[in-house]
């Protein structure tokens, strides 16, 4: 398949290498040039700089040949525009935007448009992991992770406040045993405890100690 992604950022960086793994035709659009340094070693699609609604840069990327076009930035505006331009303009059968903000789902749906919403996602897999107690999970919404992991004995003892104040994440459940429960500030978490936890980026190097391999 001829595929254009637009927005190199983690979701289409990924996305790209993926499908670029899988032999289809990737080509990736981003204004900022730094960013197709996320592409994997094993892309070998082509990069173009440029703004993804761009008419003249959709041109270059062969948007009128391409099978699928995914718009994945974290701009909603800019989503919602290039996927309108690709649908109408360019006449692309399968085109799919990334609903960064879930308050603009309305207007993606009033669009008629294939949409994938990462936060919506994470919150509701986040509410099912809560609930059966058992399972890991990693995902991404914009600059921040959600974990699961179990902890090491170097958090064994410490309360939750002390380790969200020093380290900067948050915990939104612990897994026990066979018990699952929102923690207090006041919680002393022990070795063992499961976490599920958003962290944001910079936080990862001082959290992973409590991490247990």
């Amino acid at each position: 398949m001829n595929i254009v992604v637009v927005g190199c950022g983690r979701v289409g960086s990924q996305l790209a290498t993926l499908l670029s793994v899988e032999g289809h035709n990737v080509v990736v659009i981003d204004r900022d040039e730094e960013a197709f340094r996320r592409l994997g070693s094993t892309f070998n699609g082509v990069t173009i700089k440029g703004l993804g609604f761009d008419e003249e840069v959709l041109e270059e990327a062969g948007l009128r040949e391409a099978d699928a076009f995914a718009a994945v930035t974290n701009l909603d505006n800019t989503n919602l525009m290039a996927a309108e331009v690709a649908r109408k303009l360019f006449g692309v059968k399968h085109v799919v935007a990334r609903l960064y903000n879930p308050v603009r789902e309305r207007t993606y749906q009033q669009l008629n448009l294939d949409y994938v919403c990462g936060t919506t996602l994470v919150a509701e897999t986040l509410m099912e992991k809560i609930k059966s107690g058992h399972g890991h999970h990693l995902s991404t919404v914009g600059d921040v992770e959600v974990i699961e992991f179990k902890c090491s004995e170097h958090a064994d003892g410490k309360r939750i406040r002390d380790i969200e104040i020093d380290h900067g994440f948050r915990i939104a459940a612990v897994l026990r045993g066979a018990s699952t429960f929102i923690p207090k500030e006041e919680t002393v978490v022990k070795s063992g405890d499961i976490m599920i936890a958003a962290v944001k980026d910079e936080a990862f190097g001082k959290v992973a100690r409590y991490m247990e391999e």
